[in-house]
């Protein structure tokens, strides 16, 4: 049994909300493009529909309850809950989560991750030509008074003893560190609160690309230039330098990068933006495994992100990213790789996420569906305890 802990993003979104009501139609939700979604290419395994626990609605605590209970089988040590705060106490998905600390239930450890971006109609519809950008709901950074609030919003489930921690502080995650103007600001004033309030701090982390076409400390901001591979600790500096006591490494675009070169996906860009060409990014996930982790993140305050499949075709259409030979049997591979490399760290700090548990729309899950079943997570229970 290896002592790594894995840790799974969680998207709250499979519930109707009058927000997307009013955007998508009544009722909307992530599940109507799941099951819409049509091959693109000749053995190309879509819809992805869900097996054991079926087109599920998050309102219902028994969902909820199976969920934890497969997870836990799999080794994994607790669910990331991506959490949308987006200023002057605006918050949406919150339901989900809401009611897990609230109830008690399920008895699984969890933790969050600020998914701190705007909102717009891009995320449905950027497959498709001559739209629109429309801000749905934009992010915001208010100052003091707001990172008060939000932190009192957050404190009960903060001192829920089953919220995961890192030397004894809550975990936290920022998902785009580089967007707060004041992040500094931010992250001292929480810990303060914290110890006002009983607590040994928090522990920050800030996810970052470890490679990217801008600069680091630029995701976002900047110049576009030639993708670089080689400059994971420049980007990981970046967001230590902030005051974080840990860095989120995300190496999909390294890997994408490697797999294919560094012209292909600035042609892609370039067709895409200024040419409105929607073309297939293709890669074999084989090929992203051997690619994704970068050498510095073996350094112990670095947490890396595997993958067990990405196809986003439900959101991007023929314009999507899709890996293709993903089986539980590559996605064994990568665990075993994630372990070695993070054999030397400290205990604590041997954490690796997994992006993800149920982002279903983005073909990025490891809950049982028509193709696999439970694979993803009999491998892993494999890799984790053996047969």
């Amino acid at each position: 049994m290896n002592n790594i802990r894995y840790i799974a993003f969680y998207l709250p979104q499979y519930h109707p909300i009058p927000e997307n009501d009013e955007w998508w139609g009544k009722g909307f939700t992530e599940w109507l493009n799941v099951a819409k979604a049509k091959p693109l290419f000749k053995g190309h395994f879509q819809p992805r529909i869900p097996t054991d626990l079926g087109f599920y609605d998050l309102r219902l605590p028994e969902v909820r309850e199976e969920q934890a209970n497969l997870a836990k089988y799999a080794g994994i040590e607790g669910f990331c809950y991506w959490h949308y705060w987006f200023g002057n106490g605006k918050r949406l998905l919150e339901m989900p989560f809401n009611q897990v600390v609230e109830s008690g239930k399920p008895d699984y450890p969890f933790c969050l991750c600020w998914a701190n971006h705007t909102w717009s109609n891009k995320t449905w519809l950027n497959s498709k030509k001559a739209v629109q950008e429309q801000v749905l709901v934009e992010q915001q950074y208010l100052g003091d008074q707001d990172y008060i609030d939000h932190f009192k919003a957050l404190l009960p489930a903060f001192k829920d003893r089953r919220y995961i921690t890192v030397d004894g502080k809550p975990l936290f995650v920022v998902y785009n560190p580089i967007d707060i103007p004041d992040m500094d600001r931010f992250i001292c004033l929480w810990r303060e609160l914290a110890i006002q309030n009983g607590l040994k701090g928090i522990h920050f982390v800030g996810r970052t690309n470890n490679a990217a076409f801008r600069n680091a400390g630029e995701q976002g901001k900047g110049k576009y230039k030639l993708p670089t591979v080689d400059n994971a600790a420049k980007f990981y500096n970046s967001i230590l330098e902030m005051g974080f006591d840990a860095v989120n490494s995300v190496g999909r675009l390294r890997a994408e990068i490697l797999s294919k070169g560094r012209y292909g996906q600035v042609v892609k860009r370039v067709l895409k933006k200024f040419l409105d060409v929607n073309v297939l990014n293709l890669f074999d996930q084989s090929s992203i495994n051997n690619h994704l982790f970068a050498p510095e993140d073996e350094w112990d305050n670095v947490y890396p992100t595997i993958y067990p499949n990405w196809d986003r075709s439900p959101r991007g259409g023929k314009s999507a990213t899709i890996w293709t030979n993903s089986t539980p049997d590559e996605f064994k591979k990568i665990l075993e790789k994630s372990e070695k490399l993070s054999s030397s760290k400290n205990d604590e700090h041997k954490i690796v996420f997994i992006q993800a548990w149920n982002e279903w729309g983005e073909g990025n899950y490891m809950e049982p569906d028509l193709q696999y079943g439970r694979g993803y997570i009999e491998k892993m229970h494999e890799a984790i305890y053996g047969k």
